[in-house]
């Protein structure tokens, strides 16, 4: 019971942003994921978290020896629509066109290991809204 406690403490958490303003908001770590890529010698870690007004926020550290890019997005959810922040910009999108685009940008092409990671994406969409 402690431990379930633990992870639905909710906090007061800040996200350096390279190309916007920092994100400030109270929420919760719901999910991470780092990987090497060692063609370009880079780490990347990727951060989900849960807002206390039920957004989502993703955060992306992608780093290299001295070099480092930090990048962080709200999004929004408003019916069939999403509306991302970057601390600079808004745009709107449909929730079916976003995710044609991530599968696109990420080269996805029906693998069952990507459709478990959109699985585990439409099911945060449930718990954020429910």
């Amino acid at each position: 019971m402690a431990k379930q406690q633990e992870m639905t403490a909710m906090e007061e958490i800040t996200l350096h942003n390279d190309i916007g303003s920092e994100i400030v908001f109270t929420g919760r770590l719901y999910a991470e994921h780092s990987f090497y890529d060692e063609d370009t010698g880079s780490l990347t870690q990727q951060r989900l978290y849960l807002t206390k007004d039920g957004c989502q926020v993703y955060a992306v550290v992608t780093g290299s020896g001295q070099t480092r890019e930090r990048r962080a997005y709200v999004i929004k959810r408003d019916g069939r629509l999403c509306k991302i922040n970057n601390g600079l910009f808004d745009v709107t999108v449909s929730t079916d066109d976003l995710i044609t685009v991530v599968k696109g940008l990420c080269g996805i092409t029906g693998s069952s290991q990507y459709e478990d990671f959109f699985t585990k994406v439409k099911d945060t969409e449930r718990a954020v809204n429910e």
